[in-house]
């Protein structure tokens, strides 16, 4: 099972894909993928034979990876681009890898997904490190993406093991509840994937600056400080538990706007034009669909290729531009980027509602009644006239 208890037996894999966001992966393959067939490419790895014969080689062969749902098993979890953008092909590609060795995937977009690896474990005869290494090699033999890996008992201690990686590669927290105490013993609680920067904050104020320290917490010690619910919950990922499933199905809604520059961009003023720009298009598309946001994600890409991705979840669904504009600007000040040269903004609306169903607060503003009014209007001339037919006049020329 994932996401259990260390010692009960159960793998998880974490695997983070490089270089898709700005486009410099996912190209052609390798050109030695072309002559390594199936999943030989790990470096020889292949079923245990059976009595009478062997098994076709290679996790797309007729059984591989046929984990179900209850297969006391292994998560991996891909980070990728933006969907609807142009990494969206690959993403949808590196799902697909994933689901030749198991059909229990779970896509968390817009960088993320999670497959249960238990049946493939059992079918190749070997460790999640191993296979954690096969599916390295895949996505670099058939996609030329190479890949950060954390193996680890459960998806957050995975996640953490990959986290501690400065390129590619597999980390790996062993399944034992000595190795992970150890493991997370120095590490701090914003570490823990789950414990959000105002806990943080709150648990630092009392001296329970670790994961070890708030493992060793008296739990009604916690729960005077975080109340009883987050208490539990900070508790035990602290004690390196986590219960979270692998759900397979579809990727949730969203949709997203992105813009490259066509030089790195080092002015804040014109990064807010482009993030009006931005946020205008993506709630007029939000409005024609009938559809309003809960999340807003903000990715900034800069000229080394790294990335920065941050999200806030709004007070309410909303299409309105302003509104999505003012979340944005909030996620791009937050960085205090100053002089970094950024290549590429992109903004996702995630968690996607009906618009007939989402809730609005009334507002007394007569401003922004007018805002709407003035919104309804655009996107009217857009329908009739073209995209570029009206818009908000401080994002004329950013994107």
């Amino acid at each position: 099972m994932s996401g259990g208890t260390p010692g009960a037996g159960a793998t998880v894999l974490y695997v983070r894909y490089l270089g898709l966001a700005d486009g410099s992966a996912g190209g052609a393959p390798a050109s030695h993928g072309r002559d390594t067939p199936g999943v030989e490419a790990g470096g020889g790895l292949s079923p245990r034979g059976r009595a009478g014969g062997r098994r076709p080689q290679g996790p797309g062969a007729p059984g591989a990876g046929a984990a179900g749902p209850g297969a006391a098993g292994a998560g991996v979890g891909v980070e990728a681009p933006d969907s609807g953008g142009p990494g969206e092909e690959a993403y949808d590609r590196l799902l697909g890898l994933l689901r030749e060795f198991t059909p229990v995937v779970q896509p968390l977009p817009p960088a993320a997904a999670l497959a249960e690896l238990g049946g493939a474990l059992r079918y190749f005869g070997c460790g999640a490190g191993r296979l954690a290494e096969v599916v390295r090699v895949r996505a670099l033999a058939l996609h030329g993406v190479d890949c950060v890996m954390g193996v680890g008992p459960n998806p957050v201690l995975a996640r953490m093991a990959a986290d501690l990686r400065e390129g590619p590669g597999v980390s790996e927290v062993p399944d034992e509840p000595g190795a992970v105490a150890a493991f997370l013993a120095e590490r701090p609680a914003a570490a823990l994937h789950g414990v959000g920067a105002a806990t943080a904050r709150t648990l630092a104020g009392y001296g329970l600056t670790t994961a070890g320290r708030i493992a060793a917490a008296p739990p009604a010690t916690l729960q005077r400080i975080l109340g009883p619910a987050t208490a539990r919950r900070v508790h035990a990922l602290a004690r390196g538990i986590d219960p979270t499933p692998v759900t397979p199905g579809a990727p949730p809604r969203s949709a997203s706007a992105e813009h490259r520059y066509e030089h790195d961009e080092l002015d804040h003023d014109a990064r807010r034009r482009t993030l009006l720009a931005l946020a205008d298009r993506l709630g007029h598309r939000l409005r024609g669909e009938g559809r309003a946001a809960r999340v807003l994600t903000l990715t900034v890409h800069y000229a080394d290729r790294s990335t920065t991705t941050r999200s806030r979840t709004l007070p309410e669904a909303t299409a309105h531009t302003p509104a999505l504009a003012a979340a944005a600007y909030a996620l791009h000040d937050a960085l205090g980027l100053q002089r970094a040269r950024v290549r590429a903004v992109a903004l996702r609306a995630e968690r996607l509602a009906d618009a007939a169903q989402a809730h609005r607060q009334l507002s007394l503003d007569p401003a922004d009644e007018r805002r709407r009014r003035a919104e309804a209007a655009a996107d009217r001339a857009r329908r009739r006239f073209g995209t570029g037919a009206a818009g908000p006049a401080g994002a004329l020329g950013a994107a």
